[in-house]
């Protein structure tokens, strides 16, 4: 625990998460919450208002911090900062981006995380949108394996997938899944309108609501009778298709 950066204290929390610090975990010592105060009420009322993962551990979690006021309270922060998409859309659009933005369906190989996000900065990927849970975690692994792209990029979380789609459907972006349930390979689509790319789960592919919002479905040919591609190879191989579409893209 000592190579992550820590919070803990009952105070410091509340501060760090009003101050929109972004926080990956919080930890309570089992029977912490029992006869809560003032304090611990407004702790855990930000926590899950905020969307912030709450676990219960042993005491012994808190051995390290035994000369500290750790006030049986901790919190292991992100590495980096995420954002909202509904708050850089509008962003985008005003400096006259063709916006082009990756979802990810609940991507659990860290490796294939770090690789996408890698091939997305190089693509010009102007955003990349996660879920809050079933997620590879953002943190050292993904950063290595990203070769540090996952600082280039701004990380969307959000808690309902579905609808931010609809969001972004709404906003004028077309939606296409990289799928095998199609009949239309990834060339024959037409990415010069402002679109999001969705990707899917290592071994369930992309969810069935979210392939029923998609607008275009990308299937790339597999000659030899192999069920499916590496989700971060499928990745470089649409992503490229847009940057070959898109001459202006990259310059």
């Amino acid at each position: 625990m000592s190579k992550l950066k820590v919070i803990y204290g009952i105070h410091p929390l509340i501060e760090a998460i009003q101050s929109k610090i972004t926080i990956r975990k919080l930890f309570f010592q089992i029977g912490w919450e029992q006869g809560a105060n003032i304090y611990k009420k407004k702790l855990i009322n930000l926590s899950k208002k905020n969307n912030i993962q709450i676990h219960s551990v042993s005491k012994k979690k808190f051995d390290q911090w035994k000369n500290k006021n750790h006030q049986g309270v901790f919190a292991i922060l992100s590495p980096i900062k995420t954002y909202h998409i509904e708050d850089l859309l509008p962003i985008f659009y005003e400096k006259g981006k063709n916006p082009l933005l990756l979802i990810l369906d609940r991507i659990t190989d860290v490796r294939n995380f770090g690789s996408i996000i890698r091939t997305a900065v190089c693509a010009g990927v102007d955003s990349i949108i996660i879920p809050k849970k079933d997620m590879a975690m953002i943190g050292s692994d993904s950063i290595k394996t990203s070769s540090g792209a996952l600082f280039k990029v701004p990380i969307c979380k959000e808690k309902n997938i579905g609808k931010t789609i609809e969001y972004l459907i709404k906003s004028g972006l077309k939606i296409v899944s990289a799928t095998e349930k199609s009949n239309k390979y990834w060339y024959d689509i037409d990415f010069s309108f402002p679109t999001a790319l969705i990707l899917g789960n290592e071994e369930n592919g992309i969810s069935r609501k979210y392939l029923e919002l998609s607008y275009e479905k990308a299937k790339i040919p597999l000659i030899k009778g192999i069920s499916s591609l590496n989700v971060s190879v499928a990745c470089g191989i649409i992503l490229y298709e847009i940057v070959r579409q898109r001459k202006n893209i990259i310059k």
